[in-house]
């Protein structure tokens, strides 16, 4: 086999772009050793560290962590929590004041609770908007009506993926029934 091609590019170090072809065969590789027990995907933040060596599995060389050597030799998953309420409301206001928005208390809860229920960045994103619609009333500080009004004028994934659901029948190619589709015709949407 060429280095480059096939599953086995992921180990040989080659730096070009990974082709669709292979990134398939990855996926499916590894679904099945989810599948099989024999890995685990967890969200997190992948950090490089130096330690452990152990013998690679199927062959008589050692290797950080036992992982091939053409493959980075430091690893360490670190697993990451969502935010909480207080430190979504921390990070709401070094932005606010980071883009120069004055807010005021009731304004600061209401953004809080929508970054919990939506998402820290559909919020962040909010910011300027209801900046924006402050100025236009030509208010000096986003009240809680500026929040409500560009929380109605922008949706955030969850409200639009409800809606596309709910007046799915009045779109094109609404004959398929969600999650009825096969996999192939998914894939070929998707590329």
């Amino acid at each position: 086999m060429v280095p480059g091609q096939g599953f086995l590019a992921l180990f040989t170090g080659d730096t070009r772009e990974i082709r669709a072809e292979v990134s398939e065969q990855i996926d499916t590789k590894v679904a099945q050793w989810r599948e099989e027990g024999k890995a685990e995907i967890v969200p997190g933040v992948l950090f490089i560290d130096e330690r452990d060596h152990t013998t690679i599995r199927g062959t008589n060389y050692k290797s950080p962590h036992g992982i091939p050597i053409d493959f980075p030799d430091r690893l360490l998953i670190t697993s990451t929590q969502p935010y909480t309420e207080e430190e979504i409301q921390k990070i709401l206001d070094i932005r606010s004041q980071g883009e120069d928005v004055e807010m005021s208390e009731d304004a600061k809860v209401l953004l809080t609770k929508i970054g919990v229920d939506t998402s820290l960045r559909y919020a962040i994103n909010l910011i300027t908007s209801a900046a924006l619609a402050c100025h236009k009333r030509k208010g000096k500080l986003v009240e809680m009506e500026d929040i409500s009004r560009v929380y109605e004028l922008f949706w955030d994934v969850k409200r639009s993926t409800q809606c596309l659901m709910e007046y799915q029948c009045q779109y094109m190619f609404n004959e398929v029934p969600p999650g009825e589709a096969d996999e192939d015709e998914a894939n070929a949407m998707v590329t």
